[in-house]
């Protein structure tokens, strides 16, 4: 990548090829009959030195996937197995993607950038390796709305278009086709241990468990913590303490993943792979976002019984290194964590000042009664009542108590004065992707882009859990 514009501040660092005899194996990017660039996230590129790369560099690296300098020189396709809707299956991994680079952001966290629709790889099975434009559009879509909501999310730093007509059994085909690249604190799944524990190989599970301690650095156990110097507990806890936080940001925010399998849990607590997602309509924690998810196993309201479980499933992991005491006393966190992070971004989207866990629990549950007895979108219901305002009756009593977070330059950005609030309900996304697909009008995307990212100068930065890498 000798063409880097920019290369002092561009900091490769494949830390990756220390695992990747391993880990993964190297594969080669598809061979497109087109490069067409679509989407360019400048603000994430910029974060690891990129945005000064030339649209014809940007497509070269990110469409054609040439090697960048000092980094990976093959992509790797990253071997994982996982719980599927609570189903083993050993043979997976990455399929239709893969980790293309690492780089040192302006933070100095690791940074993985990977792909989605890059091609086959060993691990495609029957699929074809490829990703639609409308599937590329939604995870544009989906990143940049949860970063405004201050979920813990990779970020889609680009979108190209590749010219094959696909055939899908879920829309209407033939339709188009894309290369996304998202930019990622890590790719390392709890189904990437779930691998290492079903060959029993020890020596990697060690290294693996070493590699995450070093690259994605979390706080110590407590004090009181059984087991709390050893390297699988420590990162026991660190990854309860992560997903305790993702699972109430997804709540806070009103989000379906729609598909919270293994191996699409990562060990940063970053959520990532964004396929059936929905915002909700209403509140209804039966909601579901994937057509084939009957059950509702993933349905809205036991998203975070879902990350537990899957925290369980990487204590048991963990068992080929640690005794089962500290891992389960660490796994006896989640809830706890779980309730104090709910109360603590319910406060913060609210606009308004802690009054302690036991208020704060009160006031979520009884915010959730009014939404949902009056079918208010919950997008709606934060934006009305910004501040703790609005609001009769006993939750109006209740906030009454609560005292506004006026000390905050966000609380008085002029987005709260609009007199709807940004959503994501399936209609607008839909009609963002009708404008694409029925006239190349990429306009209303970039109008979307934009005011998501508007919201987020006006929610400020959340407050996350301390165990985040």
């Amino acid at each position: 990548m000798s063409d880097l514009p920019q290369a002092t501040t561009y900091s490769p660092d494949p830390a990756i090829k220390t695992l990747a005899d391993w880990v993964g194996v190297p594969v080669a990017a598809a061979d497109f009959p087109e490069t067409k660039l679509r989407f360019r996230n400048d603000r994430a590129a910029a974060s690891v030195g990129l945005a000064g790369l030339s649209d014809e560099q940007w497509t070269r690296h990110f469409g054609r996937f040439a090697p960048m300098e000092g980094n990976l020189p093959a992509p790797l396709a990253l071997k994982y197995h996982g719980h599927q809707f609570r189903n083993y299956n050993p043979d997976i991994g990455d399929g239709r993607g893969f980790l293309f680079a690492q780089m040192r952001g302006g933070d100095g966290r690791l940074m993985d950038l990977g792909t989605k629709g890059s091609g086959t790889t060993p691990f495609s099975r029957a699929g074809d390796g490829r990703l639609t434009l409308k599937g590329a559009v939604r995870e544009i879509l989906a990143t940049e709305m949860l970063e405004a909501l201050g979920v813990n999310t990779s970020k889609t730093l680009s979108v190209v278009e590749t010219g094959e007509p696909l055939e899908r059994g879920d829309e209407p085909s033939p339709t188009r086709s894309a290369v996304m690249v998202r930019l990622s604190h890590s790719h390392i799944r709890i189904g990437t241990f779930q691998r290492l524990l079903a060959h029993e190989e020890t020596e990697q599970m060690e290294a693996l468990i070493a590699y995450c301690l070093t690259q994605f650095p979390g706080p110590p156990p407590p004090k009181d913590a059984p087991g709390r110097d050893e390297p699988a507990i420590m990162l026991m806890h660190n990854v309860t303490e992560r997903m305790a936080d993702l699972a109430a940001s997804y709540m806070v925010a009103g989000f379906v993943h729609g598909v919270l399998n293994t191996d699409n849990m990562n060990v940063t607590g970053e959520s990532f792979d964004y396929g059936p997602w929905r915002w909700l309509p209403r509140w209804d924690p039966s909601f579901t976002a994937a057509y084939f998810d009957h059950g509702g196993l993933y349905a809205f309201g036991r998203q975070p019984e879902a990350l537990h479980w899957n925290c369980g499933q990487l204590a048991v992991a963990l068992r080929l290194l640690a005794d089962t005491k500290p891992l389960v006393f660490a796994l006896e966190r989640f809830g706890p964590l779980y309730m104090e992070a709910i109360a603590r971004r319910w406060c913060w989207r609210l606009g308004v000042k802690s009054r302690g866990l036991e208020a704060d629990s009160l006031m979520v549950s009884a915010c959730e009664k009014a939404m949902r007895d009056g079918g208010v979108q919950p997008d709606a219901f934060f934006h009305a009542h910004r501040g703790g305002i609005g609001l009769d009756g006993e939750l109006g009593d209740m906030l009454a108590e609560y005292t506004p977070v006026e000390d905050s330059h966000d609380y008085w950005h002029d987005y709260w004065n609009d007199d709807a609030p940004q959503s994501m309900v399936i209609e607008e996304v839909e009609a963002i992707w009708a404008a694409i697909d029925e006239r190349d009008d990429w306009q209303p995307l970039r109008d979307k882009v934009e005011a998501l990212r508007r919201m987020g100068e006006a929610h400020g930065p959340a407050p996350i859990a301390a165990g985040h890498a």
